[in-house]
């Protein structure tokens, strides 16, 4: 494995791990709102013995990545973004990739259709659009941080992440580690925001992994179920014991899942 730099368009250094042959198949690990590429470390390990070369980046203000500055719902929108990650992919020297995105990781994606960048897209834990009240976001972050301290609402928002002991265990040490300015600010861009017409016009395979026990999600998947339902590039799986990170607590039919996509995932010309 080795860990790489780079510099974003606007001066960010941002960082990821390379892991697995050169030259094989790339795939992207890409984690959600306030994680980190810790997420994914035995995910890449696990890919990369199937011959995979495995990308799994610290998205801009979270793990090893610098924060923006000035922080503003601009420097961390969801273009600003993409343009990081189709950076990334630059650095790497790929041309397109298998997508895995969690949460924020799966928005992130689909904010990068367009530049036909992928060659398949899978996402958990996220729905292509969202429209909750503006006063919540980066409000509600703030005033759970001023409250609770953030050993506390680590220990907390893992505890409602995940109910696996070993997932709550790393939810939590990653969770400790949060810049709590870059989540508040990044919580109020995503109160709102419509990505199904990037879905819709997408002509890759899509897959999208239903964790049973993601609730939360789950309720606001409406709009995005009814626009892809029926379409010949898109495919609903649900993992039943799965929650919102659900590579850490359905791990075994996660892995089969994306498994199995890709191997029957049309390979695009380069």
């Amino acid at each position: 494995m080795s860990e790489r730099h780079y510099m974003s368009a606007d001066g960010v250094e941002l960082v990821y791990d390379d892991v697995g042959p050169p030259g094989s198949v790339p795939i992207v690990l890409c984690h959600g709102l306030a994680a980190a590429a810790a997420q994914f470390a035995d995910d890449a390990a696990f890919f990369a013995e199937f011959g995979f070369r495995v990308l799994v980046p610290d998205l801009r203000g979270h793990g090893r990545s610098a924060s923006p500055a000035p922080l503003t719902p601009e420097s961390v929108s969801i273009g600003r973004l993409a343009a990081d990650m189709t950076a990334m992919l630059d650095d790497a020297g790929v041309a397109t990739v298998h997508w895995v995105g969690n949460s924020l990781g799966g928005i992130v994606a689909l904010g990068m259709l367009k530049q036909q960048r992928l060659r398949t897209l899978a996402t958990f834990g996220t729905t292509y659009a969202i429209e909750l009240p503006r006063i919540g976001g980066h409000h509600l972050v703030t005033a759970a941080r001023g409250v609770l301290g953030a050993k506390l609402l680590a220990r907390l928002t893992a505890r409602n992440t995940s109910e696996d002991p070993a997932a709550r265990a790393l939810i939590e040490s990653i969770l400790r580690q949060v810049r709590y300015d870059v989540v508040a600010v990044l919580a109020g861009v995503l109160t709102r925001y419509d990505l199904i017409a990037e879905a819709e016009a997408a002509t890759i395979p899509i897959l999208m992994l239903r964790g049973g026990k993601d609730r939360a999600v789950n309720a606001g998947l409406g709009r995005t179920l009814s626009a892809m339902r029926g379409r010949p590039n898109f495919t609903l799986v649900e993992l039943p014991d799965g929650g919102h990170c659900a590579n850490l607590d359905a791990r075994g039919p996660y892995r089969a899942a994306l498994l199995d996509f890709w191997s029957s995932s049309p390979v695009p010309a380069r």
